[in-house]
């Protein structure tokens, strides 16, 4: 049976009574009597058919349901909270919401940031991540970058890169590579959310991989971690994992094989004429930074 979402009344008081840890301070900080607020935490308590706080003479702890509950009620509040002052504040303007696939926006937005802050000083950028679909749902964001179908995700959107795919390894373990069948002496690293993964690169290299060992992970980071550690070899999605790959210290193997991804980066939004002055700018700022990178590689 699904639960009606709470009053945001109520879960503003559970938060705060679980910060303070006494419902007299937490009626303090609100101007509310405590009786105010423990009407209103019983009240949640009620509509969510648990208790979410134990109480003692002085004091109230949390429950472990209560425990588990608090963090997603911080969240939301914090979210609405910078979405309300982002949109309607006295900065409103200037205040601009972000969401970005998370190997995008550490290998492509990171290294672009000060370009972006010098050139507008005046634009204060939040920025978020996310991997998972139903993670891009989540809160206020102006503008969305996600890897794959846009439409699934925005009625506009601007097509930013596409991915070259290419085996990398720590450097004793790509020394040791003479050809691409070599590569099924080792263990494979492999991302379960690409559509383009190692069969991609066998069937590019012409290689029947009937003796592949396959390790998966759900990210280009932890298959690079995965890699650092000498676990296998991972596949580098270049440009936006270049960082990554780098900072593992792990090196391509069998220089001149890749192959081109099967799907591309886009910036995704509701409506482009829509889009809010800062939105605007960032907008055209990512496509000439995302033509910059391109033509580096």
């Amino acid at each position: 049976m699904s639960v009606a979402v709470p009053s945001l009344n109520w879960l503003r008081v559970f938060e705060a009574a679980a910060r303070c840890e006494s419902f007299a301070r937490a009626a303090a900080q609100l101007n509310m009597s405590p009786a105010a607020v423990s009407q209103q935490v019983r009240a949640l308590e009620e509509r969510v058919g648990m208790a979410l706080f134990e109480r003692h003479a002085h004091a109230v702890t949390l429950t472990e349901v209560g425990r588990a509950y608090l963090p997603s009620v911080q969240q939301a509040l914090l979210t609405l909270e910078n979405a309300t002052e982002g949109l309607f504040g006295a900065a409103r303007a200037q205040q601009l919401f972000v969401q970005s696939v998370l190997i995008f926006a550490q290998g492509v937005l990171t290294p672009g940031y000060e370009d972006f802050t010098r050139a507008h000083p005046d634009i204060t950028l939040s920025l978020t991540t996310a991997n998972l679909p139903y993670e891009f749902s989540r809160g206020f964001t102006d503008l969305q970058i996600i890897f794959g179908n846009p439409q699934a995700f925005g009625a506009d959107s601007d097509r930013l890169m596409g991915e070259r795919l290419f085996p990398v390894a720590l450097p004793p373990v790509a020394e040791a590579l003479i050809g691409p069948t070599d590569l099924l002496q080792h263990r494979l690293i492999d991302v379960v959310t690409h559509r383009a993964g190692w069969p991609h690169m066998f069937e590019k290299m012409d290689i029947m991989p009937s003796r592949a060992q396959y390790v998966y992970a759900d990210s280009t980071l932890m298959a690079c971690a995965l890699a650092s550690e000498g676990v296998g070899i991972a596949l580098a999605r270049a440009p936006a994992s270049d960082k990554a790959v780098r900072e593992a210290g792990l090196v391509p193997c069998l220089p001149g094989i890749f192959a081109e991804g099967r799907e591309a980066y886009h910036l995704v939004y509701p409506d482009r004429a829509a889009l809010r002055p800062p939105a605007r700018v960032f907008r055209d700022w990512l496509l000439d930074w995302c033509r910059s990178v391109k033509l580096s590689h």
